[in-house]
């Protein structure tokens, strides 16, 4: 581990490969030379993927490797942290114009996740994002969304417009037909207070549908 410390001390941790991150995180200490082959099996065992690694649960995670649970929890707690940075990084001052918007600010978030989350975005008349909601987690092959909760926060903050957005773990992007009744109460209870329900976007990795865009929202 000493020579990832001086790498840090000299250069800034950007300077490592993923590999000497994922050292660093589960390591004990500078003296912790175990960490280094750990952090290599691991990524072996994940396509030397850092995403991949993300999208481990913390039971199969603390097997793997033997890193047990006190790193894997470090690690996990790591990779949250990353992905709330992007997503705080994301949304700062953000203008949603169009589903290629909301991806952007939204993919970080959900498009690897291994089960099902519902956002909403709540945007004034130009588009700029008010505040960004999750409205529900669920399994991975649904999630229950309350409508109310959706229009009333939207009340709360003076938005006029609302960007529903989840995601499918399955990897395929196309409706339900409890999203199609989701997106239709939503529409229909925020017009009730001269809202607009601008779209609502589903995404998977790579890949993403939008209502607006097969006119399945007005």
């Amino acid at each position: 581990m000493k020579n990832i410390v001086d790498k840090i001390e000299s250069r800034g941790a950007t300077a490592l490969s993923d590999e000497e991150l994922v050292a660093v995180v589960i390591s004990e200490g500078a003296d912790d030379e175990r960490a280094k082959s750990v952090a290599s099996e691991l990524m072996a065992l994940n396509s030397q993927s850092l995403v991949e690694l993300s999208r481990v649960s913390f039971s199969r995670l603390r097997m793997m490797a033997g890193i047990g649970k006190q790193r894997a929890m470090r690690l996990q707690a790591a990779m949250e942290l990353g992905r709330r940075v992007a997503l705080s990084d994301a949304g700062a001052q953000e203008v949603v114009q169009s589903d290629r918007d909301v991806v952007r600010v939204m993919e970080s978030t959900l498009a690897n996740l291994q089960h099902e989350e519902c956002w909403a975005l709540y945007l004034a008349s130009s588009g700029r994002i008010i505040e960004r909601m999750r409205v529900s987690q669920g399994g991975v092959q649904a999630t229950v969304v309350d409508c109310k909760l959706i229009v009333k926060r939207a009340i709360e903050l003076l938005a006029t417009q609302i960007v529903l957005v989840h995601n499918h773990p399955s990897g395929s992007v196309e409706p339900s037909r409890q999203d199609m009744e989701l997106t239709e109460r939503v529409a229909e209870a925020a017009k009730l207070f001269d809202m607009r329900l601008l779209d609502h976007v589903i995404i998977s990795a790579g890949t993403h549908y939008s209502f607006r865009a097969h006119n399945l929202v007005k």
